[in-house]
């Protein structure tokens, strides 16, 4: 089996025709949503996989950008190079694109080309900010839901995501039971357990206290809440990563000079300089207040709550399911997988559950992709017979 990859793609824009209804009981009208393509679509259009991104990230999946993607105000944002999934998508590889139509899209909220807070509020003239409707999970479904109607495709095969993108999976298996094959939940949860909701809060109140964030209206102002999104992207990058991955990646070894300990303002450890680094790079090419409003979409996600139980909830899922989940993951535990898993075979469905002993944390996900293809490409081969 040869792999390669589906090479220079284009990220294309498609606007929603009628208003979308959000779980908020407010709508949003002039919806634009920011998707890639990967593959040919079948004559039956029976071959479609959605892929789901998780908080940070966007449309370019896969494959080489051929462009920049577009910010809130339709401008240029920053170049895209690799896609963020491009070893998991692509001919051979786990979402086979010599077999499946792969899209993805940025999902609703977001500030990389699909409609969000930093997106001209219609009715105003303006951006949005924090006058944009608290947004759902299934709000982001009923979002992916509208725009494949105008693709004309009206089942899936698959519908795969990690962390975020499982939630998603999740809820498209819940909410559209007869149009969906199969899900692919990857370091994912039916509901974030009270650490991550923790860590999550910090995050977005680091965002809200910085003066520069003026209560969710900062566009145009010439100042953006960076210190505080630099914080908060800090904290997500230790949420993602294990200690036994911080001590190998890092330890305690000192950056530069070991006689600037005792500077204040100096970066006195590794770990100290590349959390700066992380900073700064995400404050250049994501909205804060997207940032915020994904976050809360995640942290409210849970299945059981939606639907009286998490076994009420489950019982609507038809299509088969795959979970993997990574030993050191602590923010999506294997627990979490374990207890989708045990409902849905205790209620007779059809469920695969793969615990990867990995040590790099939530990030997993990402980074073990070698170790993920083959199981997804034989759960997905089985699904097609």
């Amino acid at each position: 089996m040869s792999t390669g990859s589906v090479g220079i793609v284009e990220t294309r824009y498609l606007d929603l025709p009628g208003p979308l209804p959000l779980d908020s009981g407010r709508t949003l009208s002039g919806v634009r949503v920011a998707y890639e393509t990967y593959g040919t679509l079948s004559p039956e259009k029976d071959n479609v996989i959605l892929v789901c991104h998780a908080l940070s990230g966007d449309a370019h999946a896969a494959g080489i950008g051929a462009e920049s993607a577009l910010d809130g105000f339709g401008a240029a944002a920053s170049p895209k190079g690799i896609g963020w999934w491009d070893g998991m998508i692509g001919p051979g590889k786990a979402f086979d694109t010599d077999r499946f139509f792969v899209i993805s899209t940025n999902l609703l909220g977001g500030c990389r080309g699909t409609t969000g807070p930093s997106s001209i509020d219609p009715e105003t003239g303006f951006p949005y900010g924090s006058d944009f409707p608290v947004i759902t999970v299934a709000d982001m479904v009923r979002c992916e839901r509208a725009f494949l109607d105008e693709l004309g495709i009206d089942r899936l095969a698959a519908v795969a995501g990690g962390s975020l993108g499982g939630m998603q999976a999740l809820q498209w298996a819940v909410s559209y039971p007869g149009q969906v094959d199969t899900i692919v939940v990857i370091a994912s949860t039916h509901a974030l357990h009270p650490q991550g909701l923790a860590w999550n809060a910090i995050a977005r109140e680091s965002i809200m206290r910085d003066p520069d964030w003026q209560g969710g209206h900062y566009y145009g102002t010439g100042r953006a809440p960076d210190a505080g999104m630099g914080v908060a992207r800090m904290v997500g990058h230790i949420t993602y990563l294990s200690a036994p991955a911080l001590e190998t990646k890092f330890g305690r070894r000192l950056q530069g000079r070991e006689d600037v300990g005792y500077t204040i303002g100096e970066a006195e450890f590794e770990v100290e300089s590349y959390l700066r680094h992380q900073a700064e790079s995400f404050v250049k090419r994501f909205d804060a207040n997207t940032y915020l409003y994904t976050s809360r979409a995640l942290t409210y996600f849970d299945l059981g709550r939606e639907h009286g139980s998490l076994e009420q909830a489950l019982e609507k899922i038809r299509a088969r399911t795959l979970l993997i989940a990574f030993s050191s993951d602590w923010l999506y535990p294997p627990v979490a997988s374990r207890q989708i898993a045990d409902q849905l075979e205790k209620s007779g469905k059809s469920v695969e559950i793969h615990i990867i002993d990995a040590p790099y944390g939530h990030d997993c996900f990402l980074l073990e992709e070698a170790r993920q293809t083959p199981i997804v490409r034989k759960f997905l081969d089985e699904s097609r017979t």
